[in-house]
């Protein structure tokens, strides 16, 4: 089992329900964290932003993905939210893991977006900067951020 799956789990929750192998993570340069939850206003404000910005870095062809790791109250709450989002979530069910990931890199509120590498190592626990910064990823992966 490679780090990365110690960190996420075997598998994440795909758009239409399906598990995909934390392994495909592994072509990726930079994965984010994105820690949030429909309740939060926020939350709200970000998610549309970091839309566009994964969706310009996807398009030009660069290696990045997010994973969704939910705040939320229940499944409902989780499926509505999860399904503005175009890429993977821990699963709602996983609360457990939820848990050691907010422990794990130390949140403390929400929206909250940790860049990590391909072995879960934290890159910057600052990635709001990163997207807010660079609404259209032009400067992805945002070496000026990394430490």
């Amino acid at each position: 089992m490679s780090s990365l799956a110690k960190v996420l789990g075997t598998d994440l929750l795909g758009k239409n329900g399906e598990r995909i192998p934390t392994e495909n993570l592994k072509a990726n340069s930079l994965i984010g964290l994105y820690f949030s939850a429909h309740w939060c206003p926020p939350c709200r404000a970000f998610t549309p932003i970091l839309i566009t910005c994964y969706n310009a870095i996807k398009a030009s062809g660069k290696k990045f993905e997010i994973i969704f790791v939910s705040s939320d109250k229940d499944q409902e709450s989780f499926d509505k939210y999860f399904a503005k989002m175009p890429w993977l979530a821990v699963p709602f069910v996983d609360q457990r893991k939820v848990e050691k990931l907010c422990q794990k890199y130390r949140v403390s509120g929400i929206p909250t977006l940790v860049l990590v590498d391909n072995n879960g190592h934290i890159v910057t626990a600052n990635g709001q900067e990163c997207i807010l910064g660079d609404q259209l990823g032009n400067k992805y992966p945002w070496k000026e951020f990394m430490f």
